[in-house]
């Protein structure tokens, strides 16, 4: 059970974290505590399991990655644990999922590859499919972003 701090600080992480030098002090500021007491119940939170990390979103198209695909794998399911662990080791993967394959869609295991071309994706998707010793997949190119946002668990 999270306390009403809890959740104002996890509101808080929500959104953009200022980019100064003590952001958490600017952010214990904006509800009226210490920056000790909001590390303080970071702290506990991680320990708590309640938050993992903090990462930071880039813009990719802005950065030059004009390209991203999200690959579909058929891998026996012996394997899948295996193959994933291997393919997040390529830091062009940002995601790695394992999925129930669907009636007429085989596919259980679905990577995020991000590249300068399309070209680049293939490339990099078969120096993957060469390192997992799989080469049952599609690739499946985003086409239009309709909606990219992060989870809104609490709001103020």
């Amino acid at each position: 059970m999270l306390t009403d701090l809890e959740k104002k600080i996890i509101s808080l992480l929500q959104t953009d974290i200022p980019v100064v030098k003590r952001p958490f002090l600017e952010m214990a500021e904006q509800i009226g505590i210490t920056e000790d007491k909001f590390l303080s119940v970071l702290k506990n939170l991680d320990k708590r399991g309640m938050i993992r990390r903090f990462g930071a979103t880039l813009k990719h198209q802005k950065s030059g990655f004009k390209a991203n695909a999200m690959v579909a794998w058929k891998v026996d399911e012996d394997k899948v644990e295996k193959v994933g662990n291997i393919m997040t080791g390529f830091h062009e993967i940002t995601h790695c999922y394992r999925r129930n394959p669907a009636p007429g869609w085989k596919y259980n295991l679905y990577t995020m590859v991000h590249a300068t071309s399309e070209d680049e994706c293939y490339a990099l998707v078969k120096k993957i499919s060469k390192a997992v010793g799989q080469d049952n997949y599609e690739l499946l190119f985003s086409r239009q972003e309709l909606k990219k946002t992060s989870m809104k668990y609490f709001e103020d």
